[in-house]
């Protein structure tokens, strides 16, 4: 039967059972969208195109399914560069339809015309210019193919105005295969048994668990692994959950903020083994120091993400969850109760910890006791900076896909709309936004979407009046210099700021509270440690959508700390400018 180019569109997303679409409509998609308003697709529309992207990703991360977007050309399809960077940095399968100009006209600098496919090609694992619609509907299969499989990744088709509405007959296939594309998944079980008989041998392994443990549903085989043979795990920023944190040998994350424990463990290990982790500069430190006596085993489905940073020794391509099962059968069962003795001693020495017992309103207090409400079963989403590394830190996620984060990009402007993506299929579920005051500006304008769609999203605001990690880099590396990282700065302050004074600077901007009761939405706030409890549990009990405006300690730091050019065990515990 003949259809369209927008009707094949709108019948293969549904064929591919999607839930929900993001995004904006423009000029030349109107044809797209004319059929969508005749359609049962669940359409969300955004206010910014690159928050639209970042819903269809918090979507992703929370469902394991390919989250999807739609958008007009020129400037719809430039403002979904930083989501598509932000997914193809973390792994996460999307498929993003963008309008174009017409066929005849691509070159010629069309009103509202770019390069679409040469702006995202590297910030997308695969992209497609249609130019004939006879091929959009195995366009169409294959992205989604692409998107989902193997390493996950975003993938753009680029839609021109004319290939929408030209007609064909629709078949839709009911899979593909590309030559050029088949990802290894099952490992090679020579590699697998080298890899267990290293670890059987070693004396001080470490399990170093990534996102790649969460995208293929292999936590129970590293729990497996790790109990039989007591291996202590510590997990990277996009693992927090995969692994127990209440667990004897969870060693909780590693890198830059992560505990004095983990890194301890990781530079006196014999054995690394890395699972779906990719050795990012935040994770390793300085490289050449990174696990100095260490071998390294290195399972990951990507081969170009083995020995990218480090000479692996044992490589094992393939799926994680299937490599460690078949793994499960060659490690033998252990105690190591020396290596365990080291490390929870090392937990005694140097625990995550601040000044608990003072008034004073500290962030991680915050966390904590929003963890200790929600028994760490809200899904929590973060923007990028301080208040996600205190997130990380103190929120003891339950299980996977409860705590979304950007890692690799470092958005700012992430975490709302990825809480608003995670709520649109969890509507009974608590979604809570953790940000910073300069995070939360980035795409605040989101609280629409939750006004209109009666989407109850919970908003946290650690509001320091700073963009605060660049304060704390700015305190400890430049003689607290605070160059135009001050929010609250305005004429009557002084010209070079350096150290704020919460009773003449001047009155905050903008005010959260009443910005969040102008859409309707609930507005806390909240100035002293005595508020904080029944403040958070006014925000759970809430059915609308609650801004909690919590004005912390403007010069609280992160720690423990490795300082750019660190190794992983030169830490920081606290700053003594």
């Amino acid at each position: 039967m003949e259809k369209t180019g927008a009707q094949i569109l709108i019948e293969s997303l549904l064929k591919e059972k999607v839930e929900v679409v993001f995004g904006m409509p423009g000029g030349p998609a109107l044809f797209l969208f004319d059929e969508m308003y005749k359609s049962n697709l669940n359409f969300i529309l955004a206010r910014h195109e690159q928050a639209a992207v970042h819903m269809a990703d918090g979507y992703a991360r929370a469902t394991g399914k390919t989250g999807v977007g739609i958008f007009t050309s020129g400037p719809g399809a430039t403002n979904t560069v930083t989501g598509l960077a932000t997914a193809y940095m973390d792994s996460v399968p999307l498929v993003v339809i963008t309008g174009q100009v017409v066929t005849t006209v691509i070159g010629q600098d069309g009103f509202q015309e770019v390069d679409t496919t040469g702006i995202t090609r590297p910030i997308t694992k695969h992209n497609f210019l249609v130019k004939d619609v006879k091929t959009l509907a195995r366009t169409i299969k294959e992205a989604f193919y692409i998107a989902s499989t193997g390493k996950p990744g975003p993938v753009l088709i680029d839609f021109p105005g004319d290939i929408q509405r030209a007609k064909c007959d629709y078949v839709y296939p009911d899979k593909v295969e590309i030559r050029s594309y088949k990802p290894t998944i099952e490992g090679h079980i020579g590699q697998i048994k080298k890899a267990a008989q290293i670890i059987n041998a070693s004396k001080n392994p470490v399990l170093y668990i990534g996102a790649g443990v969460v995208i293929s549903k292999a936590e129970k085989e590293v729990l497996a692994i790790s109990q039989k043979a007591q291996i202590p795990v510590t997990h990277t920023l996009l693992a927090v959950g995969a692994y127990p944190y209440n667990d004897e040998l969870s060693l909780n994350m590693l890198g830059m903020h992560g505990t004095f424990w983990a890194n301890k463990a990781i530079q006196s290990a014999d054995v690394i083994i890395a699972v779906g982790a990719r050795f990012d500069d935040r994770c390793t430190g300085k490289v050449v120091d990174f696990a100095r006596n260490a071998d390294i085993v290195h399972i990951d489905i990507d081969p170009a993400s083995i020995s990218k940073i480090f000479k692996t020794d044992i490589p094992v391509v393939g799926d994680a969850k299937a490599i460690l099962k078949k793994m499960e059968t060659f490690i033998e069962k252990k105690e190591r109760k020396d290596w365990i003795a080291k490390i929870n001693q090392w937990k005694k020495e140097n625990p995550l910890r601040y000044d608990e017992n003072d008034d004073k309103l500290h962030p991680q207090y915050v966390i904590s006791k929003l963890s200790e409400l929600t028994k760490g079963e809200a899904i929590v989403t973060t923007e990028v900076g301080q208040h996600q590394m205190w997130a990380a830190q103190y929120y003891k996620a339950k299980h996977s896909r409860l705590f979304l984060t950007s890692g690799g990009l470092g958005t700012m402007g992430f975490g709302f709309p990825a809480a608003i993506g995670a709520k649109s299929v969890n509507p009974d579920k608590e979604v809570i936004a953790i940000a910073g005051d300069g995070s939360f500006q980035m795409n605040m304008q989101e609280m629409a979407v939750c006004m209109a769609n009666d989407m109850p999203v919970k908003v946290i605001i650690l509001n320091n009046q700073f963009l605060g990690m660049v304060r704390q880099w700015q305190m400890m590396f430049y003689d607290k210099h605070y160059a135009h990282s001050c929010l609250a700065k305005r004429k009557e302050c002084p010209p070079k700021c350096n150290t704020p004074n919460n009773g003449k600077c001047p009155a905050y901007l903008p005010d959260f509270v009443l910005w969040a009761q102008s859409y309707g939405a609930e507005g806390i706030r909240v100035k002293s440690k005595k508020e904080v409890e029944l403040a958070l549990k006014k925000m759970l009990a809430s059915k609308n959508s609650v801004v909690l405006d919590v004005w912390i300690e403007k010069e609280e730091n992160v720690f423990p700390m490795v300082p750019a050019g660190n190794a992983l065990d030169e830490m920081l515990f606290r700053f003594h400018g």
